[in-house]
């Protein structure tokens, strides 16, 4: 009978105190890091995706950092691929991997496996969208109806996006959108423990969250935003420039808005980003939640529940 390997899962919503108790883990246990979040992965974005100084990567370094330019995309199916692969380098030398971030797509990805969707196909989306122009998307919603009506009756026809993607992946494959995310993706060959960190109440996350703003602000955030203005090949529609602040702060230096807009928008733009994160772990199952205040205490418990 094969034993899998351990990981550790610590999850939770942006300012919850991941980092630092990650950095406890590693003081106090066989464990090596592996980020877990979309924004991290970006060079040059330091600040606004409050990414562990390079003294605290000193002392806890962390896997899946600092792996792409800004203006690449990365999926959800290269992070698997990537963790992975990391993961099991990590157990190869004797030691646990402990996963930790805030981007829960990473996390069911990794956990779950992904459905066989096909890439997207340039051609198929181009001539989807020059039929949108021609017939409207409200009648590429009438045909979505047609080929899969579960699909159609989860996207709205004012939504573009979704509505292109689940006729490619038709036109693609042959197989409905609704098919293909029923088939099992591979599952991950370890003996995970989940475990949420967060603080007690929404009102602390609240604060942490726009008092870490309010730092980041003070530290340089506008300059580092303007540095990737200054390159000239980003924009506000890229994955890293839609990373919660950057969009705001872009926006600021543009001149769209005042300084005041965008310290307010880039706050409820985190909380926003807290709440989904939230809503995610509160309907995951297996996960065992953990005091952001109660940091010792946390460490324990992580320790106590791979020793059994």
């Amino acid at each position: 009978m094969n034993i899998l390997p351990t990981a550790l899962f610590l999850m939770g919503p942006t300012a919850s105190g991941k980092t630092a108790l990650a950095a406890e883990l590693y003081r106090h246990l066989p464990v090596e890091v592996v980020s877990v979040d979309s924004a991290l992965i970006y060079r040059g974005m330091d600040i606004g995706t409050a990414k562990p100084t390079r003294q605290e990567l000193g002392e806890t370094p962390h896997r899946l950092i600092d792996i792409r330019d800004p203006s690449e995309a990365y999926s959800a199916a290269d992070f698997r691929a990537d963790a992975l692969k990391e993961m099991a380098d990590i157990v190869s030398r004797g030691r646990i991997p402990l996963l930790v971030g805030g981007t829960m797509l990473y996390f069911k990805a990794l956990l779950e496996g992904l459905s066989p969707l096909p890439s997207a196909d340039p051609e198929v989306r181009e001539r989807i969208e020059s039929e949108a122009v021609q017939l409207g998307w409200a009648s590429l919603h009438q045909r979505l109806q047609q080929i899969d009506p579960i699909a159609a009756a989860r996207i709205h026809q004012n939504d573009p996006q979704r509505l292109s993607r689940a006729l490619e992946v038709f036109y693609i494959s042959g197989k409905t959108l609704t098919e293909l995310t029923q088939i099992a993706g591979e599952t991950l060959p370890y003996r995970v423990h989940q475990f949420a960190i967060a603080p007690a109440s929404r009102e602390l996350l609240h604060q942490r969250i726009e008092a870490r703003f309010h730092q980041m602000i003070a530290v340089g955030f506008e300059d580092e935003v303007r540095q990737l203005m200054l390159r000239g090949d980003l924009h506000t529609d890229l994955p890293s420039m839609r990373c919660v602040g950057y969009r705001q702060m872009w926006m600021y230096l543009n001149g769209e808005i005042d300084h005041d807009e965008m310290v307010y928008r880039g706050i409820c733009a985190t909380r926003q980003l807290s709440k989904r994160q939230m809503t995610w772990l509160r309907g995951w199952e297996s996960v065992d939640w953990l005091d952001s205040e109660q940091l010792k205490n946390a460490m324990e418990r992580v320790i106590r529940a791979i020793s059994v």
